[in-house]
């Protein structure tokens, strides 16, 4: 680091970006992107929220076994039991840090919380102290900050940092305030809270008016030296700030940042690409730094600009950011000790030589449809061994499409599915339509269909299809994923994949339910 200040980067894709609708992630792709983070060197990994469930507690807790670079935090509400639950999830982080809050605007307190502001104070206080029970690093966020009443926002903050709150976060926790507004809100507090030198102020902006990494940018000019932020935006209603844009504007511009971030930028693209295989959010492909069009050029003119002089129409090189970089390229001649040490360099371990040789069976089968393998492929390919693996109360045995012109299309689908084989034959309006009629009239769900997308990992007539399909039942909304060559094998993999999710006896509750 040189003479500027350090911007803290907090990540908190597993735990606010989880709370997307149908994005809940198992413990094992937590601890996969919570080791992708770190080899970016992101500083803090919001790794859960550990009172949420079961699940939730375990995944924190693989979380801080894994990580040993980044610190590993916990969110609690300022309440014992959450703290207690967090501290024990913590207990083998290398570094770690307990995040609690409680909301301080008004219509969260009367509405929600039915507490007094005084109420609201002394149970802040309170929680940081037990906090500081389990960690010297304790955060403390006053929700809904953006439509508090800022005399109040003083005397909240002036006492938590008394009582021992290293890390003051105000949050625009419904995406309300614009830049100059939420600038002029971080300065305020700065300068009338008489003990601000003695914390790191921090946001956390959601982007309900697409205003996140503008706002978070306008609070970082403005005295705020962490942004909370998530892999490609991701989090509940429109997202939250994303972390690549707020690290590459501050990069880009340090004529203008009096700050810098440690981040190995090198990382984003990778990391993007795997949250979004992992969570089934796709990337829109105009989106800044990690859409597919991001440094793409159609116009002649700057066509004939970049080909002068780079910067005659980008500001930022691809290479920069990820794109075409650590990309090893493995093919049917590609041998085990390549694949091991190509998904070692991934972070992706294996429990046992046999899940290794049934992984490396995968890539040959793989490897025997398509010329190239990329990383991508490697991750979709666990990502699809883990997500078979997880909860099989339904299986493809085979399935066999027939469409042509003219013709309805018709699909033949053999599934395992109540202790026994049951083949069916539906007709549809296109293969995949088939295809989940033929399903659905064997496991009669009565799920209703509410997204489906698909998009190629890799580029090429050969590459892999990624299907996500988003269910909805009685109120609950689960992501099913699936990969393969064949898009209509791709699509029913996916679909079994929800299917398996909503139908799962005791599965987890969503985040925060």
């Amino acid at each position: 680091m040189n003479s500027k200040e350090k911007l803290i980067i907090f990540d908190t894709t597993l735990r606010d970006g989880e709370q997307s609708p149908g994005a809940s992630m198992t413990r094992d792709e937590k601890v996969r992107i919570a080791k992708a983070l770190e080899r970016m060197r992101v500083d803090v990994i919001e790794a859960g929220f550990p009172i949420a469930s079961p699940g939730d507690f375990e995944a924190v807790q693989a979380v801080a076994r894994a990580v040993r670079e980044s610190t590993v935090c916990g969110l609690a509400r300022a309440l014992e039991k959450d703290i207690d639950r967090a501290g024990e999830a913590l207990k083998e982080a290398a570094s770690s840090r307990i995040h609690t809050f409680i909301a301080t605007s008004p219509i969260h307190m009367q509405m929600k919380l039915r507490l007094s502001p005084d109420q609201v104070l002394e149970q802040a206080v309170q929680a940081v102290r037990h906090a500081r029970r389990y960690t010297d690093n304790v955060e403390f966020s006053p929700e809904d900050a953006g439509r508090s009443d800022t005399d109040f926002l003083c005397r909240v903050i002036e006492a938590v940092i008394d009582a021992g709150a290293g890390t003051i976060n105000i949050p625009d926790t419904v995406g309300y305030n614009i830049p100059q507004q939420f600038g002029d809100l971080i300065r305020n507090l700065i300068e009338r809270v008489p003990n601000s030198d003695r914390a790191v102020f921090s946001v956390h902006c959601h982007n309900d008016l697409g205003l996140a990494v503008a706002n978070s940018l306008a609070a970082v000019m403005n005295g705020a030296r962490q942004v909370e932020c998530t892999i490609n935006g991701l989090g509940e209603r429109a997202g939250n700030a994303a972390l690549e844009e707020t690290v590459m504007a501050v990069r880009t511009r340090q004529d203008v940042f009096p700050c810098e971030t440690n981040i190995d930028a090198t990382q984003i693209v990778p990391t993007s690409r795997l949250v979004a295989g992992i969570t089934g959010f796709a990337v829109q492909p105009n989106k800044a730094i990690v859409g597919a069009n991001a440094f793409a050029h159609e116009s002649g003119i700057h066509q004939d600009g970049v080909l002068k002089n780079r910067e005659t129409y980008e500001i930022m090189r691809a290479e920069d950011v990820g794109w075409n970089a650590n990309r090893m390229v493995l093919g049917k001649h590609s041998g085990r000790n390549a694949f091991r040490t190509r998904l070692k360099e991934l972070d992706i371990e294996f429990a046992s030589e046999e899940e290794l040789n049934e992984a490396f069976a995968r890539f040959k089968d793989l490897a025997d449809k398509k010329h190239e393998i990329y990383d991508e492929d490697l991750q979709a390919l666990v990502t699809d061994a883990n997500l078979a693996a997880e909860n099989e109360f339904i299986k493809l045995v085979a399935l066999k499409v027939c469409s042509e012109t003219g013709e309805k299309p018709q699909a033949g689908v053999t599934l395992w599915f109540g202790g026994q084989e049951t083949r069916v034959t539906a007709s549809g309006s296109g293969p995949v339509d088939a295809t989940f009629r033929a399903i659905d009239s064997i496991v009669k769900s009565e799920a209703e269909l509410q997204l489906y997308s698909v998009n190629a990992i890799t580029s090429g007539t050969d590459s892999q299809g990624e299907v996500t399909v988003r269910l909805e039942k009685g109120g609950r909304i689960v992501n099913g994923q699936g990969a393969d060559t064949d898009i209509v094998i791709a699509s029913a993999k996916a679909y079994i994949n929800a299917l398996n999710k909503i139908i799962e006896p005791g599965s987890r509750a969503h985040p925060q339910v």
